[in-house]
């Protein structure tokens, strides 16, 4: 087996969608016995008596609000965000507010974020 470059694994990622990187990345954990999250910073010591250390939210859920006028784009979207079907789509943005994903990274919600609004969608992320 040929080995590919870092640049080539790159490419062939950005083809995935953000639940097919999201189960790379649980079997790529699972295979290699270790964790891809985010090494927590401890802060500077101190502080006040009332102030606790707020822990930086590592998972987030891409929550749609509202599909807005341009339904089909919206749903056309969640497709390509998700592995549902025509139907199953469609019945998630008709029961909006509905989390399209869940547990996903900052930047995977973010981007589904951008691209559901794009399309006309009210989106947040919790």
């Amino acid at each position: 087996m040929a080995k590919l470059t870092n640049e080539e694994l790159i490419e062939a990622f950005k083809e995935l969608t953000i639940i097919e990187l999201s189960e790379f990345v649980k079997l790529f954990e699972e295979t290699f016995e270790v964790t891809a999250a985010a090494v927590a910073v401890a802060g500077p010591a101190g502080g006040g008596a009332g102030e606790a250390a707020a822990e930086e939210q590592t998972e987030f859920d891409v929550v749609l609000e509202a599909a807005g006028d341009k339904k089909i784009a919206v749903i056309k979207e969640v497709r390509g965000l998700t592995s549902l079907g025509l139907k199953e789509a469609k019945d998630l943005v008709d029961s909006a507010p509905k989390a399209v994903l869940e547990g996903v990274t900052k930047e995977a919600a973010e981007k589904a974020k951008e691209v559901l609004e794009a399309a006309g969608a009210t989106v947040t992320l919790k």
